[in-house]
């Protein structure tokens, strides 16, 4: 559980910490009307980058692209498009990674992604395809001069043979290219800081930007975490217990550990943070705010990036 007394104890004011923020796309037209005032609501918080994922398969494909465009037509915000390797050719995906160029984008998430058939099912790389991440990386890195950030799991790949195997399928990754990774959500602030210590030892220095799931649902998220391999400490439970009904109270429960997990890893001298917003900005900006940002000029459209890749 996190440490609440020692990080009252040693702030004795707001200390400096960066915020990103991911979104997937949305389905329908009602789903756009949230994730867009979603955006609206966050984007004076200024994140470093807001990121858009890709649907298994690259089912979403074609909306992720739209949202992502949309971004940096009418924002001032930065943002890093998910891509992975399933379902495509290398050609296929080259030609995505251009057309994010094409469009202004600068950041891409490499992915492996899950099988088309879902989670829990075997994955197969594409027989013309990237096969992993690392090679998905370095053909990125051909075609551009993105950053790139790749995933990082501190209780290890659920398909991954050890912690230690896993560790060296990042390092294969940084060796490709990757500039940044950020990591699966975690409840327990320990196993990420036993996880970056074996990250270090391995000679990985790239940041590791810890990955925090705002609980809208505990159930939910427990779900969710059995399936991505993330364990569930009791202490987390037993904050939502009776909480079922009461979905007020369950908001700022929710607000509260987050907020809590954060500081705690600010103490620990952690700066940057990934928030999984769910497409909802009503927690993630309460969190925000306990953390001491402040809403800053409203988001402008940007520049418009040169239009050829490096």
């Amino acid at each position: 559980m996190p440490n609440s007394s020692r990080h009252r104890a040693s702030r004795d004011g707001f200390r400096p910490i960066r915020v990103s923020i991911e979104f997937f796309p949305p389905k329908t037209e009602e789903m756009e009307k949230i994730l867009w005032s979603s955006i609206e609501r966050l984007a004076p918080l200024q994140p470093k980058f807001v990121s858009v994922t890709y649907g298994a398969g690259g089912s979403t494909r074609e909306r992720t692209h739209n949202t992502v465009a949309r971004m940096v037509r009418e924002t001032s915000l930065k943002p890093a498009a998910h891509l992975t390797c399933v379902n495509a050719t290398r050609e296929e995906i080259d030609a995505v990674v251009q057309s994010y160029w094409d469009a202004g984008v600068r950041h891409i998430v490499a992915l492996r992604g899950d099988p088309a058939e879902g989670v829990g099912h075997t994955y197969r790389p594409h027989p013309g395809g990237y096969a992993q991440t690392c090679d998905l990386v370095a053909g990125i890195k051909r075609i551009g001069d993105f950053k790139v950030s790749v995933s990082a799991y501190p209780e290890k790949h659920p398909e991954a043979a050890s912690l230690d195997a896993d560790i060296d399928a990042l390092k294969a990754k940084v060796d490709a290219g990757a500039d940044q990774a950020i990591t699966q959500f975690f409840f327990d602030n320990e196993i990420y800081l036993r996880y970056l210590e074996k990250v270090r030892a391995a000679g990985i220095e790239i940041p590791i930007i810890p990955g925090i799931l705002p609980v809208q649902n505990f159930k939910q998220a427990a779900s969710f975490a059995r399936r991505t391999g993330a364990s569930v400490p009791y202490w987390l439970a037993a904050r939502f217990e009776g909480l079922d009904n009461d979905v007020e109270t369950r908001r700022l429960v929710a607000a509260a550990v987050a907020a809590e997990q954060v500081l705690d890893l600010v103490d620990e001298g952690v700066e940057d943070f990934h928030f999984y917003s769910m497409n909802r900005s009503d927690l993630v900006y309460a969190i925000c705010h306990l953390l001491g940002l402040r809403s800053q000029a409203p988001a402008k459209p940007a520049a418009k990036p040169e239009a050829k890749a490096a």
